[in-house]
């Protein structure tokens, strides 16, 4: 009798706690915080280390994102034509240079003086859409809103006022940052290029030199968790890349052919935006709308025109050819992703979030699936999976 009445209550434990999906789901939530708690509590511990890869980062990161759009090219011309790798890496170092210097002597002066003709005319411009707004107001069907909509341009204006005064002075009390950020480009400019050389030249031998660390069992699961972790990140850095690329080409070419002022800042404006998925070509499109109807209506129509053709060349060619659906995510995912992380880091979070989110994706499906294999939780699972498999072949030998 008492046996039977521990046994009993060891199933009940069994039952409730050990194979019980919903305990160890609010188990693991239990101590992922905790361990975040611990963490907290030793930060004076870690401090170091975040100065450490803070600092290490920029550059780090510079030469990731030039690895993954030259790599391929090193790898196909090695594996094809037994090209040394040195030779193409010092080839596309020498192409790299000669864009730099192109860039810098053509491209970077039209668009520093484009920005500055704009910074230079905002004034008058802003005065005289004011006018035109005002003058808009004066019919007797916009009576009933004129006063909110002057009280909202006199709030804009004061808004933007402050907000110029505010970066003055701060730019002003902020000289040893600047300082700090001109040294951190600097050293980003001069080291980057040292790393690129070295993942170039040694990056494929990474993987194999990491899954070593590894126990030999999990050896081969480990290595191909890595290899799909470095697929999602080449997948989505060269994509956007190069969507980006196109995206300021096409609005370079649109807004030249149709006249728009500052047809080059805003196309670059607009590449630069697009590596945000989703938000930042609309982002980009604000300041040639308004520029656009500054100048004149069927000046807003022909950018209006523009923007669509590029949004279905975009969508509808270059995003499926170069993108397609490898990063394996939902839009509506991405959007709340883009929001929650720029809400808590702000522009790093827009930047970093999706590729994170990947990764930690990868992680934990496959810690999941490894988790369904070995765990008793989801043995029943596993019995209804195999007598659905048994059940077709029983039929077949009974027919037979």
């Amino acid at each position: 009798m008492e046996n039977q009445r521990k046994h009993s209550r060891r199933s009940i434990f069994e039952k409730w706690f050990l194979n019980n999906r919903f305990s160890i789901v609010l188990l693991n939530i239990l101590l992922f915080f905790l361990v975040i708690w611990l963490f907290n509590k030793i930060s004076f511990v870690l401090n170091p280390a975040r100065l450490f890869f803070s600092a290490i980062l920029p550059p780090l990161l510079l030469a990731v994102i030039q690895f993954y759009i030259m790599n391929p090219l090193v790898d196909t011309l090695e594996r094809k034509f037994k090209v040394p790798r040195v030779v193409t890496i010092a080839g596309l170092f020498i192409i790299v240079a000669l864009l730099l210097v192109w860039i810098i002597n053509t491209l970077l002066p039209i668009v520093q003086t484009q920005i500055n003709s704009l910074i230079k005319h905002w004034p008058r411009i802003w005065r005289e859409a004011s006018v035109a707004v005002q003058d808009k107001l004066s019919d007797p069907q916009f009576h009933s809103v004129k006063n909110n909509i002057n009280d909202a341009i006199n709030r804009a204006q004061s808004m933007l006022f402050k907000s110029s005064q505010t970066a003055i002075n701060a730019a002003l009390d902020n000289i040893s940052s600047a300082i700090s950020i001109i040294t951190i480009i600097f050293m980003t400019v001069v080291t980057a290029p040292f790393i690129l050389f070295f993942m170039l030249k040694d990056g494929h031998q990474l993987r194999p030199y990491i899954t070593e660390f590894a126990p030999k069992r999990w050896q081969k699961s480990f290595s191909k968790l890595l290899y799909e972790i470095n697929a999602a990140l080449a997948s989505y850095i060269r994509g956007q890349i190069t969507v980006a690329f196109w995206v300021g080409i096409m609005f370079a070419i649109g807004y030249t052919i149709i006249g728009q002022p500052y047809a080059i800042a805003l196309a670059v404006l607009s590449g630069v935006l697009n590596l945000i998925p989703y938000f930042g070509t609309f982002i980009a499109f604000i300041p040639a709308v308004v520029i656009a109807v500054m100048t004149s209506v069927p000046m807003l129509v022909k950018v209006l025109i523009v923007f669509a053709v590029e949004q279905t060349i975009e969508s509808r060619v270059i995003s499926p050819l170069v993108l397609g659906n490898k990063m394996a995510m939902h839009p509506v995912t991405t959007i709340l992703l883009l929001i929650g992380a720029s809400s808590v880091w702000g522009l790093w979070g827009v930047i970093f979030g999706i590729p994170i989110y990947a990764i930690l994706k990868i992680i934990i499906m496959r810690v999941y699936n490894y988790y369904r294999k070995v765990s008793q939780v989801f043995a029943e699972d596993k019995n209804a999976a195999l007598t659905t498999e048994a059940a077709p072949k029983k039929e077949k030998i009974t027919k037979e």
